[in-house]
């Protein structure tokens, strides 16, 4: 017999921290990328501080579905959806126009060592959060709660993307491949602004795929 309350507090504190570390992760990357010229790892911190606005969205689900379990979104999630899908396009924007910009340039990072240093942590956090909302949906059959799992596996792909293009400036100094990597995590940041204004107009559960 599934302890349904356990697992919605388990549900709501997997939210709660994938917020804090979002947080954390954001001022530690972007202060890093600022400082060491890295496009790719100053542009995954303010993915990060994106994720916060949709976590608060998440962590309202997860109150609204264990006290109303077949309800639809309420205002507050699909205002949340709207305004961190606005925040997706334009960090795409900026993303994009600054990589141009950079390999135009031929401006190199100064050192990507952090990247590859926050990318690591950041995959192994995330997968784990992977597993542990997972097996929580699963357990309550929840679809929102799936859903959430599988959104949260694209933060481990960019999290390999900046692993992947900061480990080979590290290792070979290509300069354009900090660029390269930043336009590796636009692509996935339009895709989730994309679903997030798709989910705001529906009261489907997509899972970012």
């Amino acid at each position: 017999m599934v302890d349904t309350g356990k697992q919605y507090r388990i549900a709501f504190v997997l939210a709660i921290f994938t917020i804090v570390y979002n947080v954390l992760e954001g001022l530690i990357s972007t202060y890093l990328g600022f400082e060491d010229e890295s496009l790719a790892l100053f542009g995954f911190g303010a993915d990060s501080f994106i994720e916060v606005i949709s976590g608060l969205g998440i962590a309202h689900m997860i109150v609204r579905i264990q006290r109303r379990p077949n309800s639809n979104r309420d205002n507050f999630e699909r205002t949340a959806l709207k305004i961190t899908g606005f925040a997706f396009y334009a960090l795409v924007m900026a993303l994009v126009a600054t990589s141009i910009y950079n390999m135009y340039t031929g401006h190199k990072p100064l050192t990507t060592f952090w990247g590859v240093v926050i990318s690591i942590i950041s995959i192994l956090v995330m997968w784990a959060l992977v597993m542990g909302k997972r097996s929580v949906g699963k357990k309550l059959d929840s679809a929102p709660i799936l859903a959430d799992a599988n959104c949260t596996l694209v933060c481990v792909y960019m999290s390999i993307i900046l692993l992947i293009s900061s480990g080979i400036y590290e290792l070979w100094g290509i300069g354009y491949i900090d660029s390269l990597g930043t336009l590796g995590l636009a692509y996935f940041a339009f895709n989730e602004g994309k679903e997030c204004f798709e989910k705001a107009n529906s009261d489907k559960y997509c899972g970012c795929e």
